[in-house]
């Protein structure tokens, strides 16, 4: 009898290895997701003007004049709006 439940006790472990690669692939996939799905900042001009420094972003089709700081946020996942930025007035 005690071989019996051996058995099924290395069974039951042989599903848990198998669960192990699944949940794996399920974590790698909702990582591709998260970044797929998370916006594109595109730098289409760069300013060094007094010691400072401008960046015009293309995020979601609108463009932006940032700083060095909002550029970080911006490429951290934050959205425009998160960080109350008006569209660039075309140049």
């Amino acid at each position: 009898m005690l071989m019996g439940s051996r058995c099924v006790s290395g069974s039951v472990f042989s599903s848990e290895a198998m669960a192990s690669p699944v949940a794996r692939e399920k974590s790698r996939r909702a990582a591709v997701k998260t970044a797929l799905e998370r916006h594109k900042v595109y730098v289409t001009a760069q300013r060094f003007s007094g010691g400072s420094y401008s960046a015009r972003v293309l995020v979601d089709g609108e463009a932006y004049w940032v700083d060095e700081f909002r550029l970080s946020q911006l490429r951290q996942g934050l959205t425009p709006a998160e960080l109350e930025l008006t569209p660039a007035a075309d140049d």
